[in-house]
């Protein structure tokens, strides 16, 4: 008997600690691959599937998933966010697009233990498509964004330090340098506060997106589009450097502003970076 449920990952910590769910994991199905150091050491496989059917060891657990090289870069994305600072612990999420939706962080699970099959495919009204977990609970403005959006393929929000704390005084980041053409305007508006995975934060950061690829969110933290993962990931750098920038030159003094004409000329020559996006839409 064969079974569609996707192979689940885990370490061999967790799996002494889960034991008892692994178990109830086997027994409805699905094929559960425990690795230690990355490596796959043991599986367990329901007495109800067919075990020539499954995956040697060693063939990464998930990897007939659809899509799974997205997924893949979803959960690589979101771990090198928290490497470099850009991110802390489960805060954050990310999504990619993909046929009839996105693929989507799932809620409050650590990168670290993220597997492909923990990813969640949603379609544009936050409905589950494919997947076991809740998808983030911020999918509200990853949907309506997303789809406000539709040459982006991909969305992070952080709690980057330097980004969050402009947001914590409700400030955006003005045209003090030129690289904040990066984010597609003039400057990069801060949305005024909503509560977290709301419709009301949808509106306000969709508002605040208008003719923009990247926006800070009061009292909460950042959001950046990208053609894709990686082009996303590198603008959020970009924005989080500037963020840092900024604060710095506050503690000197009011640092001065590019006019609106020398913004101008410098988004015009950013038009080679951002071709994808058309960021009047």
């Amino acid at each position: 008997m064969k079974h569609d449920r996707q192979p689940l990952s885990v370490n061999a910590t967790d799996a002494n600690q889960r034991f008892s769910r692994l178990l109830a994991e086997s027994e409805q199905g699905r094929d559960v691959v425990i690795t230690k150091r990355g490596r796959p050491v043991a599986r367990l496989v329901s007495i109800g599937s067919d075990a020539s059917t499954a995956a040697p060891l060693g063939v990464p657990a998930g990897s007939d998933v659809p899509d799974y090289d997205k997924r893949m870069a979803l959960i690589e994305t979101c771990r090198r966010m928290n490497a470099t600072g850009l991110n802390q612990g489960t805060s954050g999420n990310a999504s990619i697009r993909v046929d009839d939706g996105l693929l989507i962080t799932p809620s409050g699970l650590d990168y670290d233990k993220t597997s492909p099959v923990d990813i969640v495919k949603i379609d544009w009204e936050g409905k589950v498509l494919r997947g076991h977990r809740p998808p983030s609970s911020e999918w509200h403005f990853h949907c309506r964004v997303m789809a406000a959006k539709p040459k982006a393929g991909a969305l992070l929000h952080t709690h980057s330090i330097h980004a969050t704390t402009l947001a914590c005084l409700s400030r955006g980041i003005p045209p003090f340098h030129y690289m904040v053409a990066v984010a597609g305007g003039r400057d990069i508006r801060c949305a005024p506060y909503a509560t977290f995975g709301t419709e009301k934060l949808a509106d306000a950061v969709l508002a605040a997106l208008e003719g923009r690829l990247a926006c800070l969110m009061e009292n909460h933290g950042m959001i950046v589009l990208g053609r894709d993962i990686e082009d996303a990931f590198k603008r959020a750098i970009e924005i989080e450097t500037l963020a840092n920038q900024y604060l710095k030159a506050l503690a000197v003094g009011m640092p001065k502003l590019l006019t609106v004409g020398e913004m101008d000329v410098v988004l015009e020559k950013f038009k080679n970076y951002s071709a994808w996006a058309d960021p009047k839409k």
